[in-house]
């Protein structure tokens, strides 16, 4: 769905739709055996998006939301890809915001990552919004959860939850949904330059495929 089709009152039911599955975790080889299409497998940007990786580094973004379940099944595929993907990627994850209601689930992010707990809670995050049917996306929905989670200091997430740098994450990670021009999640960017999605690669299994293809693309310059 695009993101004329978020709305306050369904935000917690509606994401990206046509992802297609079963979601395997890609090789470089396919993708480097199938040549995409700019235009139907991907979009080059008109305009670059800024990018944090380093030198020498190629980065791809993910665009998710926890209240996605397209993105709370692609979470294991991303994951698992993350972890075995070349070392000159640079892969981050950047929660998006298509209304206010959004807002607290990305503060819960970027708080998270903050106490170095993003780790060993970020699937449970999703777990709390999917199985546990909790939607987290008001502030005392939030804090509420995250007093019941062990080894978390609570006073502490507020803290951080509540902070300058938090909200100034947030307004940055919106930026970049508006730079890559995103309509739905789960989505990726690569490189500052390209934007595919379920929809355009026909699922997420495609999608990985384009974004090896199209880090390749970004190797050579």
């Amino acid at each position: 769905m695009n993101r004329r089709e978020f709305s306050s009152s369904t935000a917690s039911v509606l994401a990206l739709s046509a992802l297609g599955l079963p979601l395997a975790v890609p090789s470089a080889a396919h993708a480097q055996a199938r040549q995409f299409k700019e235009g139907k497998d991907y979009v080059r940007l008109s305009k670059a998006a800024p990018v944090e990786a380093p030198a020498g580094k190629v980065e791809i973004v993910e665009f998710f939301w926890y209240s996605c379940p397209h993105c709370n099944t692609f979470e294991p595929t991303f994951d698992a890809w993350m972890k075995s993907a070349p070392k000159d990627l640079a892969i981050r994850r950047v929660p998006v915001a298509f209304n206010a209601s959004f807002v607290p689930q990305q503060k819960i992010y970027y708080t998270l990552e903050g106490m170095g707990k993003l780790p060993e809670l970020h699937a449970k995050v999703f777990r709390a919004v999917h199985v546990e049917r909790l939607p987290l996306n008001k502030d005392e929905l939030v804090f509420a959860w995250i007093a019941k989670q062990p080894g978390i200091d609570a006073a502490k997430f507020k803290e951080v939850y509540n902070s300058f740098t938090v909200a100034n994450q947030v307004r940055r990670a919106t930026q970049l949904q508006g730079d890559y021009q995103v309509e739905g999640v789960p989505s990726m960017g690569v490189a500052g330059r390209y934007y595919t999605d379920g929809t355009m690669a026909g699922n997420m299994d495609n999608v990985l495929r384009v974004v090896e293809y199209l880090a390749e693309q970004a190797r050579k310059g």
